[in-house]
């Protein structure tokens, strides 16, 4: 019974070290600028290198703005908008507060779009390594702008061409699944959704020189946008990250290998070409004494 107590004392699980566990005013004050300097790390996370070209129905740069971010622009300008109230209850607030220059440039979006223009998306996009999403849409457009412009979610056409997509920097022979995609929509709206599994990868050049980037796969899925559905068509990028990691190598084979291969090929072609002129030998000798015994005869 006496070795019941210290079998009491053996713990698997670790437990916080003792100066962890009292409060002291040194330890708020480490906790406080430790707060403060995650806080900035997530900022610098959340930056991004956005930048939008408009284009003509043949895909040519008139512009290196969008015209509905000046409609955005031209309208947030003059009114100040309450985000705390439903979309249709802050449409009905400004619709007999947008402005003459505002209506003339919704004007000029209507006219663009029935022209067949588009706009062009480029940039960088810094997230942080978790499961997250990304999208392209009319979201960030005030709902009455939007259906003035629009006339309605049926209307928006998100038809796309993905030129180049990766995460990361690319290494020699990567195929991302995504590059030079296109989806052209011609009859029915809706919203696309790309769900990427992302697979961090190491590649290391013959110099010992390491490349941290991500290879990916992608599934995609697109619904059809209908008549009862509040939400806009977009384009999402849901992307996940794996939780192994690849490791690519850059190898030079030596010289014994080339040797030990170089004979393979020189013994395989010494060897059919034995087996060749012995064949080629038999046929014209089988042929000679035909004819030799036919003349005899």
């Amino acid at each position: 019974m006496a070795r019941i107590p210290s079998l009491k004392s053996l713990n698997a699980f670790p437990h916080a070290e003792e100066h962890l566990l009292k409060k002291t005013y040194s330890g708020a004050i480490v906790l406080s600028v430790d707060a403060i300097d995650m806080s900035g790390k997530h900022e610098v996370d959340l930056h991004t290198n956005i930048w939008k070209l408009r284009l003509d129905r043949y895909g040519h740069i008139i512009g290196t703005e969008y015209l509905s971010d000046l409609v955005e622009k031209e309208h947030g300008a003059h009114h100040n908008h309450d985000h705390g109230h439903e979309h249709h209850e802050e449409a009905k607030k400004h619709e007999h507060t947008f402005d003459e220059d505002a209506e003339k440039m919704v004007k000029s979006v209507k006219q663009a779009l029935a022209n067949g223009e588009g706009c062009r998306v480029y940039g960088l996009l810094d997230v942080q390594r978790v499961a997250g999403n990304f999208h392209i849409s009319v979201h960030g457009l005030n709902i009455f702008v939007a259906e003035k412009i629009f006339e309605g979610s049926s209307h928006v056409n998100v038809s796309h061409v993905i030129h180049d997509l990766s995460f990361g920097p690319k290494y020699p022979g990567i195929h991302n699944p995504l590059d030079d995609t296109t989806r052209i929509l011609h009859e029915t709206s809706g919203t696309f959704k790309y769900y990427i599994k992302v697979v961090p990868t190491e590649y290391r050049y013959l110099s010992k020189q390491v490349l941290p980037t991500n290879q990916f796969s992608v599934t995609e899925y697109f619904v059809p946008i209908r008549p009862t559905d509040r939400s806009w068509p977009a384009v999402y990028f849901l992307y996940d990250l794996s939780p192994i990691t690849v490791t690519i190598k850059e190898e030079r084979r030596n010289f014994l290998h080339f040797v030990t291969r170089l004979c393979a090929v020189l013994g395989g072609t010494f060897a059919m070409t034995g087996m060749l002129d012995r064949w080629m030998y038999r046929l014209i000798e089988s042929v000679t004494n035909s004819k030799t015994r036919s003349v005899l005869r």
